[in-house]
């Protein structure tokens, strides 16, 4: 597992795809704030699943972020996460957002550390509970 102060940075080309008009977001051509949210999301967990044992993910549970700045198609954004606390087995990140010329975002995750075979037993639980209701 990663170390307190961990920091990892990842970048993206805003493309037509990633835009709030495309998004359903809003109806211009900026990148999407749920777009920046999946991109912070992202940075966070590349961080961190790799470190992990074998059976093992982490799952996003919480995300508040502020969208300063709108970022036009064309330019790249960059994400930096950086890891700030482990309590068992809950990891908070902070993370910020910026395009080539200003900052766009910034705000705290959360992510869970998972066992992936009790998890994937969960959701088919689910699935039978909602099979029964049916």
């Amino acid at each position: 597992m990663v170390n307190v102060g961990s920091k990892r940075s990842q970048t993206w080309l805003v493309g037509k795809e990633h835009l709030a008009s495309a998004f359903g977001s809003g109806l211009v051509d900026v990148l999407a704030t749920p777009v920046l949210v999946g991109f912070c999301e992202d940075c966070a967990r590349t961080m961190v699943d790799p470190t992990l044992p074998v059976g093992q993910k982490t799952v996003g549970t919480s995300i508040s972020l502020e969208h300063v700045a709108a970022t036009p198609p064309g330019m790249h954004v960059t994400v930096t996460a950086e890891l700030v606390e482990v309590d068992r087995r809950r990891l908070s990140f902070r993370i910020e957002a910026h395009d080539e010329v200003e900052l766009v975002g910034r705000g705290t995750h959360d992510r869970f550390v998972i066992d992936e075979a009790r998890f994937a037993a969960s959701i088919e639980a689910k699935r039978q509970a909602l099979r029964a209701r049916r």
